[in-house]
């Protein structure tokens, strides 16, 4: 077989396969062969009859236009591997020649995934959140640990926000009342937003015994509510003061220094997680910002599919469906697609900005580096390297392996040399991001719990909902 290559405008590459005749006649008896598994021939056990039998009943052109149907796909496959076609859509085959006898040829026009260069990618900028605790963000977990212990004591002035008012509730619609607005003696946080809409605009200020009325639309569609209130009691919350004898009751800790020493540990530990996670996720974002070309829709069609199979996927292993998951939300299937679709745009320009940027550094692998991801691959599938890699060329996977060990290392690039700055414009010391910060300082001390802190950080910063994935 022999197999040129050309590129053609708009993505699109041709290959022109030639067969010779003598290669070509073994898949005309291997179609043969298929046509007799398939057909019965009076005087012959299924499979057994011979070709010249089987060319007499059906004629010549029948093996020969299977041969055609079977083992074009596979030669235009060869092809592929032969000039390394990134390809990315099902090939357009037209035959050439060879559709009656001889030799065969054809031509595949396919679309490949397009190469663009990016500029700037060099000086890149990105925010992450700080990694460093400030002595505000430990004073207001010290806070929220007072709150556990507060006391709530009478005050003798109007309610303001934060304040604790006993009220009774009622409201009726058209005269009628609503029953889960009935309540008594309830304990509510004046400012929370955690009631009906318009009571925080009425308690603040309120007095004890004052009656108020106002009009809710409790965020539904339904017509408004117009509801009372009673205030009964206004109360703060009194907090203790941060001496050593609170901090020996309110932790394991018998000083204030020592548990704001703790506090400032775990804090620093799960804001440096978080600032790393950022930190990719910024860089990443920033990379698809430097990209100008659309993607071509068949990038972006493939791309929803692995979405689709993906939820499918964590769907199953929850014991639901797809149709389960569109039924509980009330989602037409097109909206979703729609959504993924959206999501989509920026994966695909990711993809491609990472393959620029390898190129334009010249990231290749050697057979070394294929065959460590090989392994790494095999020992995520709990099989042998050897397996791996038979599967991996069986599936045309090869070409994947190789990109995707470029765009990984073009992505450890590009975070080695991003500008990192914080909220405040202020520049991030790399060193903090690091791993093995912590295992570094002095003042660290090992902790097991900090592995628990480290998993929730990262939890917490993919929106991930806890044990759900």
């Amino acid at each position: 077989m022999k197999a040129v290559l050309e590129s053609l405008e708009g993505n699109k590459v041709k290959l022109s396969i030639e067969v010779d005749e003598q290669e070509f006649e073994k898949d005309v008896d291997a179609a043969f062969r298929k046509i007799a598994r398939e057909v019965r021939v009076p005087g012959f056990r299924p499979g057994k009859a011979p070709r010249r039998i089987l060319e007499a009943r059906f004629g010549k052109e029948a093996g020969r236009s299977e041969a055609l149907r079977d083992a074009l796909p596979t030669y235009y496959s060869q092809a592929v591997r032969q000039h390394e076609v990134d390809v990315v859509a099902p090939p357009e085959l037209d035959i050439k020649g060879g559709g009656d006898a001889g030799s065969v040829s054809f031509e595949a026009v396919v679309e490949v995934r397009p190469e663009i260069t990016i500029a700037g990618y060099e000086g890149l900028r990105v925010t992450v959140p700080s990694p460093v605790a400030t002595d505000a963000d430990i004073d207001a977990q010290i806070d929220r640990l007072r709150g556990n212990f507060g006391e709530l004591v009478d005050v003798g002035r109007p309610a303001r926000a934060g304040d604790f008012a006993t009220i009774n509730l009622s409201g009726t619609r058209d005269g009628e009342p609503v029953s889960q607005l009935e309540l008594e003696d309830f304990s509510y946080e004046v400012g929370s937003d955690s009631l009906i809409p318009g009571v925080d605009a009425v308690l603040e200020g309120a007095k004890v015994g004052d009656i108020l009325t106002f009009e809710s639309d409790l965020g539904t569609d339904d017509a408004p509510v117009a509801a009372k209130v009673l205030v009964k009691e206004v109360k703060e919350k009194k907090l203790p003061e941060v001496t050593d004898e609170w901090a020996s009751e309110a932790s394991e800790f018998d000083t204030v220094e020592d548990l704001r020493a703790d506090i400032s540990k775990r804090m620093n530990l799960v804001k440096r997680v978080q600032s790393t996670l950022a930190l990719r996720n910024a860089t990443v974002e920033a990379l698809v910002e430097l990209v100008t070309d659309d993607p071509p829709d068949s990038l972006i069609d493939a791309e929803v599919e692995r979405q689709l199979h993906d939820m499918q996927h964590r769907l199953e292993a929850r014991g639901a469906t797809l149709a389960d998951y569109l039924q509980a939300t009330g989602q037409p299937p097109e909206e979703l697609v729609s959504a993924l679709r959206q999501q989509s745009v920026p994966s695909v320009k990711a993809d491609l900005a990472l393959r620029a940027v390898a190129k334009a550094q010249g990231m290749e692998p050697t057979d070394e580096d294929i065959e460590a991801e090989i392994e790494r691959l095999a020992a995520s599938y709990d099989m042998k390297p050897a397996e791996a890699r038979r599967n991996l060329e069986r599936a045309d996977q090869m070409l994947a392996v190789r990109s995707d060990w470029k765009k990984s290392r073009a992505l450890e690039w590009i975070l080695e040399h991003v500008e990192i700055v914080d909220e405040e414009g202020q520049p991030v010391d790399r060193s903090l991001l690091e791993p093995d910060q912590q295992a570094a300082d002095p003042s660290s001390d090992d902790d097991p719990d900090d592995d628990d802190a480290v998993d929730q950080a990262a939890r917490d910063s993919s929106g991930e909902e806890t044990g759900e994935q």
